[in-house]
């Protein structure tokens, strides 16, 4: 018996909402909506009593997995460890297929997001890249080059 249905959404914390937003709306993301959420479900489900969020979701343009991103009001958000590596445990990425890796990356680096090692290739099949978005969120972009 399965137990998942569908893959449905990857949710980020962090302290400038707006700086997030304009990243992810960067890459084609598009805003499906955002609103405050203070309510005992919220405090339920995130075990933070008296706990407010402002609450983004972003969808690919395909209307495929959603991205939601919020920021605390209450209590304040508490910093992570925006250089993290690969090898450190917790969440490490969001990857998404792009069409043109290398004029994506220039893009982000023009914006001050630079890349986290270098471009690779594998099996000439894909390039790909991770890139340090804003408050350190690391973005894996790959191209698929046998398309």
């Amino acid at each position: 018996m399965n137990r998942v249905r569908r893959f449905d959404h990857v949710g980020i914390t962090v302290a400038d909402l707006d700086a997030a937003i304009e990243f992810f709306l960067g890459l084609g993301l598009e805003l499906e909506g955002r609103t405050e959420l203070e309510d005992p479900f919220l405090d339920t489900v995130c075990g933070i009593p008296d706990s407010r969020t402002d609450v983004a979701m972003l969808r690919l343009p395909d209307g495929g997995t959603t991205l939601e991103l919020c920021t605390f009001i209450r209590p304040d958000v508490v910093p992570g460890n925006q250089t993290a590596m690969a090898n450190e445990v917790g969440l490490r990425n969001v990857a998404f297929e792009v069409d043109d890796l290398p004029a994506l990356v220039d893009e982000l680096a023009a914006k001050g997001y630079g890349l986290v090692g270098g471009i690779g290739e594998y099996q000439g099949v894909w390039r790909m890249a991770y890139v340090r978005g804003p408050e350190g969120i690391v973005v894996a972009l790959a191209q698929r080059l046998d398309a």
